[in-house]
């Protein structure tokens, strides 16, 4: 009957045993269900779709194009320069930078628990005892005495219910995830860098029309003014031409402040004071061709986005943390020892008869703790839920930005296709209204409409040009910071920002 018994009760043991092990040990991650798209909206035409199945899209030349340093493919020298600076000097990255240090170190400090830890110390004392504790007759006079000690110890917490391998993974997944915000300031911040640039050249190129329209408003005032003087036109006339002037030369002005305040706001991404900062006027031409972004598939984005990375790190760290969390409501096993000599005269202590040692096993658990260890595996289990929402927000958002960015290049290129058009055809009516004045067939005022008209049109040109460079940056921002299909998420920085990112990280 014994027997029996025996035998049915470590059948019984090794499942309590098992189910307990269970209970404590962080719960298999699950990557959440996210709705991805077979394909962007706007290059849902581009994907084709084999027999078995497959998707694939027609490969591109802009394919070729760089990626990690994907500001090569604007082909500007300036703009290098300028990049190459803001990754050596940004306060920003470097803060971001010095938080992967602190991640990466404490992740150190988690991987310490796997091992013993061992201790030594070395001392001396002197103490004199009273009669009553040596157990001498009141009165009895005490000498003082010097002892000397040397101690070895260790300790080491046995892994039993996964509190500390649940520990590192979180520590380990909360450094990935700070390597990964620093690659989206590392991101942002060249990003931020190429969109300030275009937007300043595309100021100084709508300077340089406004200052054509100026010289124009000029010599239209010195033409009136002698019709003016030789009687040939009326007051009105000259009135009109020199308020034309000056309304140009306001507008001028006006765009000079836009000029100085997007000059400020690039000398603080490249770390440098604003007053100490300027740079030369360069014009967004009209041949500066921008480079063509495929866009390729959404599943793709998930790997390529830094931010998106991130938020899956620190689901899988909150999923650890449930598993610290449970393993605090079961026993914990640490193993001491101590062993070393205490001696009166330091060369006594290392004798083999001023030995002493200790070894010990400490089996430690909670028993009334009310509530504190189960509300807090429902707080771990919550921030779980909070980090799966906060991922799919992240993709989502990923998904729309690009969206947005490949419809505003579509609409921007239809757009500056028939503002070029527009451009011809204003340019050749202020030329015939110009002549048809000179020869007496038409009045100022329908000179000054064709050439209000065709300064209207040329500033829009230029304002197009620009928004389509600092949106196509904003593609290459949301693609993750390049096009690559297979981009891995594990990038180092080096590839995403070059030697120096690499540097500022410890890499």
């Amino acid at each position: 009957m014994n027997k029996l018994i025996a035998r049915g009760r470590t059948p019984a043991l090794s499942l309590i045993a098992a189910l307990v092990l269970t209970a404590c040990a962080a719960p298999e991650f699950r990557q959440p269900a996210v709705e991805v798209p077979a394909a962007f909206k706007e290059t849902a035409g581009d994907v084709k779709v084999a027999a078995d199945g497959t998707r694939w899209k027609e490969g591109q030349p802009a394919e070729q194009q760089p990626r990690g340093e994907w500001w090569l493919a604007f082909n500007d020298p300036a703009l290098d320069e300028l990049m190459a600076e803001a990754i050596r000097s940004n306060a920003n990255l470097t803060v971001a930078a010095a938080r992967v240090k602190q991640a990466r170190a404490i992740a150190g400090i988690a991987e310490a628990d796997r091992i013993p830890q061992v201790g030594v110390g070395v001392g001396a004392g002197r103490s004199q005892q009273s009669p009553q504790e040596a157990g001498l007759p009141q009165g009895t006079r005490m000498a003082p005495g010097t002892s000397y000690n040397a101690r070895l110890t260790a300790s080491y917490e046995v892994d039993l219910f996964g509190r500390v391998s649940s520990n590192v993974a979180a520590a380990r997944n909360d450094a990935a995830t700070v390597e990964a915000n620093y690659r989206s300031v590392l991101l942002s911040l060249q990003a931020d860098v190429a969109q300030t640039w275009f937007r300043l050249r595309a100021t100084d190129a709508e300077l340089a029309t406004v200052a054509q329209t100026v010289r124009l408003r000029e010599e239209n005032v010195k033409v009136n003014q002698r019709r003016f003087d030789l009687g040939d036109i009326g007051e009105f006339d000259l009135s009109r031409a020199k308020t034309e002037l000056a309304t140009a030369r306001a507008e001028a002005i006006g765009l000079q402040r836009q000029r100085t305040n997007a000059e400020h706001a690039l000398a603080v991404l490249l770390g440098k004071p604003a007053a100490s900062f300027g740079a030369n006027e360069n014009p967004l031409a009209e041949d500066d061709a921008l480079p063509v972004i495929p866009a390729g598939l959404p599943s793709s984005l998930l790997e390529r986005r830094p931010d998106i990375a991130a938020a899956q790190r620190a689901m899988e760290a909150s999923n650890a943390r449930i598993g610290v969390a449970r393993s605090a409501m079961f026993p914990a096993l640490t193993i001491s020892a101590d062993g070393g000599g205490v001696g009166p005269a330091f060369s006594d202590v290392f004798r083999w008869s001023s030995r002493s040692w200790l070894l010990g096993a400490l089996l430690s658990m909670p028993v009334i703790d009310g509530g504190r260890n189960r509300a807090n595996i429902t707080r771990s289990e919550a921030v779980l839920e909070e980090s799966v929402g906060t991922y799919r927000q992240a993709v989502l958002s990923a998904f729309a930005e690009v969206e947005d960015n490949l419809a505003g290049l579509r609409i921007l290129s239809g757009q500056a296709a028939q503002i070029d058009d527009a451009v011809v055809s204003a340019r050749r009516s202020a030329d015939l209204a110009q002549r048809l004045y000179d020869a007496g067939r038409s009045s100022y005022l329908e000179l000054l409409d064709a050439q209000r008209n065709l300064a209207t049109v040329e500033r829009t040109a230029v304002q197009l040009r620009g928004d389509r460079a600092v949106t196509t940056v904003a593609l290459i921002r949301a693609l993750g910071g390049g096009w690559d299909p297979v981009a891995s998420t594990e990038r180092s920085a080096s590839v995403a920002g070059g030697g120096e990112a690499a540097r500022l990280v410890g890499q």
